[in-house]
């Protein structure tokens, strides 16, 4: 530990930078200034030391100093080589917490950045909060004597929750306790703003082309895509799925999408005239696609930047980075390919991710899901575990105030002939919205 340096991230002097941007950043997220509010004073986070491997932005920055005014200790790094937000890392580095973090890692520099977040000054960690699994896929296949000292909390992957289950059914998480936020205020914002209000610009900024008319081609294998439907209607595309699941296909019909495979788009000559493809974790080969087509991955999971070896790409004898994450090949038929953060998450790689308020949404989730998890470790024993809905109720209402919305409250006569409780929870915890 005395050799272990106190953080490393791409310029400290950034630090008076990121410090005014998360003052803004926290003037719209409700939540987790809520949160504070509530549980500054008590401090039930006093003896968690939290590692966290999430994306490095500004509103993560919030989350961060939310954790440590909670009484938690923690230590960071990013799970992805492009997200980190420079000036938001070097202002927490400069507020004391051990962080490691900087935007174009190697994969390297990646891995050696989240050992760093492992061991504390007075032990191991005891609590993981984990975006993609690569940390807890670390502490298994290379710390796995952390795995008895460690609480889980991934992050809202729905992939990550199938892997999870998979290696918890398998009995190889001996004692820990993972619980996955996957919830009503965290998947209702994250469903609209992930393909549509971050992809979009995440194109235009990245690649600087006009996307005006241009067809949008989405591959997707379940209910993530629905919010595509508007990215026509707000970034003046003509959208396409693909969809190889049939119950969210049912559901996409009724509103009134247009679908196809890829095969048949090409053979019919739509996809010589792609100018997009909005990606997700779906391997294609795209040589057949438009003239010039740009490509990227809107998904973080475990394993999914876009395998380019399938299109040749990495042999490909024209190629040229036009600026930073921003890559042009030019296939052998002609085509080209804009691919953008090589393949990799383009929200955070090439644009500026989610707004603070939906990250509010998202991140109260995990505070509270940290609280839970710390305080009442008996609940939760070794499996897969949602956030109950009470908690779940109680972040959507910390940022009601900040849209100037009022609850109607039951009186007591209303929630008997209901059969619940006048404060909630007012559904079940199985229950999906």
């Amino acid at each position: 530990m005395s050799d272990k340096l106190p953080y490393k991230v791409a310029d400290i002097s950034l630090a008076s930078w990121g410090r005014k941007a998360l003052d803004i950043a926290e003037n719209e997220m409700p939540g987790l200034m809520r949160m504070r509010e509530m549980y500054s004073a008590s401090k039930p986070l006093k003896g968690a030391r939290i590692a966290g491997c999430l994306h490095m932005t500004v509103e993560t920055a919030v989350l961060i100093e939310t954790l440590v005014a909670l009484g938690a200790e923690v230590q960071w790094s990013s799970c992805n080589i492009f997200s980190t937000q420079d000036h938001a890392a070097a202002a927490i580095a400069q507020g004391g917490v051990p962080l490691y973090a900087w935007k174009g890692e190697t994969d390297e520099e990646y891995l050696w950045c989240i050992e760093q977040t492992l061991y504390f000054k007075d032990g191991p960690l005891n609590m993981i909060l984990d975006d993609g699994g690569d940390l807890t896929n670390l502490i298994h296949t290379k710390y796995p004597q952390l795995l008895s000292v460690a609480e889980f909390d991934p992050e809202n992957k729905r992939k990550y929750l199938e892997g999870f289950e998979k290696i918890s059914s398998q009995g190889l998480i001996p004692e820990a306790s993972p619980s996955l936020s996957i919830t009503f205020t965290m998947e209702s914002f994250f469903s609209d703003y992930k393909s549509n209000k971050v992809s979009v610009p995440g194109q235009a900024e990245g690649a600087s082309i006009s996307l005006l008319g241009s067809l949008a081609v989405s591959p997707r294998k379940g209910w993530r895509g629905r919010d595509c439907k508007v990215v026509g209607r707000d970034g003046g595309l003509r959208g396409l799925r693909l969809v190889i699941s049939p119950s969210p296909l049912l559901f996409f019909c009724s509103l009134n999408q247009e679908f196809s495979n890829l095969g048949r788009m090409c053979k019919d000559g739509r996809g010589r005239k792609t100018h997009l493809c909005v990606f997700s974790s779906l391997n294609q080969e795209f040589s057949n696609l438009g003239r010039i087509c740009s490509v990227h991955n809107c998904l973080h999971y475990p394993g999914t930047p876009l395998n380019t070896k399938t299109w040749g790409l990495p042999t490909c004898p024209h190629h040229c980075s036009a600026h930073l994450q921003v890559d042009r090949y030019q296939l052998k038929n002609g085509h080209r390919i804009i691919l953008l953060a090589e393949g990799r998450l383009v929200n955070l790689g090439c644009a500026m991710g989610h707004p603070s308020f939906v990250m509010s949404n998202s991140f109260t989730n995990q505070v509270l899901a940290q609280i839970e998890l710390w305080t009442h470790p008996d609940k939760y024993p070794t499996g897969v575990h949602f956030l109950p809905k009470k908690l779940d109720e109680a972040v959507a209402e910390a940022h009601l105030g900040k849209l100037n919305v009022k609850l109607t409250k039951l009186t007591e006569k209303q929630a008997q002939y209901l059969g619940m409780p006048s404060d909630g929870p007012f559904k079940p915890d199985h229950y999906r919205y």
